[in-house]
Parts: structure tokens; C-alpha cells; sequence
């Protein structure tokens, strides 16, 4: 009887262990980092040199249509991959809601794209200086290759085969 109840506490303990590890291993998965800028360092990404094909998105947790195109965003990580293209997803919701509304947005969604959270409160001091074009109005995105002098901005909601189809036309210019 004791070799019974032994061998329960000893595959009860193995259980616990395994469980334990398996849990300890998805607590400390990194959390995908959300980085608060400022318009200076937005506008040092925006002028990345690398002969790459960035697209970086301006969205906000509170924008349907934004919300509705993430995905599609998403995807150009996957269907890209190897490739020189890269995704910027540039929050515009306020810092303070960073730790209840945009990190659990992140998280919920498993976003992996770079994301930064523009900390700048004052539309109207930076827009016109990012891109003259632009209302304001979200979802907006800037494709650019600065090595291929490649330029397009788009103040709209993308659809999935739209945006890959303007992805594969700028990645495939020479």
C-alpha cells in the first residue's frame, strides 16, 4: 500500500513540476514592447536610409476601421518575410491609456509588428511636418524606401488585397 501511495505523491509531484515549468515558461514570454516616442524620433524613423520598404501605420485602439485593418498589417510580417519590407504600427491614443487600454489591446490582438505610441498631444504641431497631405484623420499610412526614393501616403482604410497589392508594387520597385 505505501509503494502505491508513494508512487501517487511521486506522479502527483512530476505533474506539479511539469505544470509549474510549463506555467513559469508562458509567464515570462516577453510581452511585445509598445515604445513611447516623441515626434523627433518619429520623424529619425521616418527617415531610416536602409534600402527598405517600411510601412508605417497610424492607428488607435479606438478606430474601428483601424482596428479592422490591423490584421492585414499583420499579415505583411508573414507574407513578407525575408524580404525587405517592414511594418510600424504608430499609435495615436493618449500615453495615459498605454497600461489599461493600449498593452491589453497588444496583447489580446498578438500584435508583433514594431509598435511605437506617439506621445505628442498637439496634432497640429507635428502633422504638416510629417506630411502635408494629412487631415489627421486615421487610419493613414506612409510607405517609403528612402534608398529608392519611394513615397506614398494613403489617408484611408486599407483592404487585405489592396494594401498587399500596393506592398508588392513598391517592394518590387527598382
Amino acid at each position: 500500500m505505501k509503494n502505491v501511495i508513494g508512487g501517487m505523491k511521486q506522479s502527483w509531484l512530476k505533474l506539479f513540476l511539469l505544470s509549474l515549468i510549463f506555467l513559469s515558461g508562458s509567464l515570462f514570454v516577453r510581452a511585445q514592447e509598445v515604445k513611447v516616442i516623441k515626434f523627433a524620433e518619429l520623424q529619425a524613423l521616418r527617415n531610416n536610409p536602409s534600402d527598405t520598404l517600411f510601412v508605417m501605420n497610424f492607428w488607435a485602439t479606438w478606430c474601428k476601421p483601424c482596428v479592422k485593418e490591423l490584421p492585414y498589417f499583420e499579415a505583411i510580417n508573414t507574407k513578407y518575410k525575408g524580404q525587405p519590407v517592414k511594418v510600424m504600427l504608430v499609435s495615436m491614443d493618449s500615453k495615459k491609456d498605454l497600461q489599461t487600454k493600449v498593452l491589453p489591446f497588444v496583447k489580446k490582438r498578438n500584435l508583433r509588428s514594431d509598435l511605437y505610441l506617439l506621445d505628442e498631444p498637439d496634432a497640429n504641431s507635428w502633422i504638416d511636418k510629417l506630411e502635408l497631405k494629412w487631415s489627421g484623420a486615421i487610419p493613414a499610412t506612409i510607405f517609403f524606401n528612402n534608398q529608392k526614393q519611394l513615397y506614398r501616403f494613403e489617408e484611408k482604410e486599407f483592404h487585405e488585397a489592396e494594401l498587399y497589392g500596393l506592398v508588392d508594387e513598391l517592394n518590387a520597385k527598382k
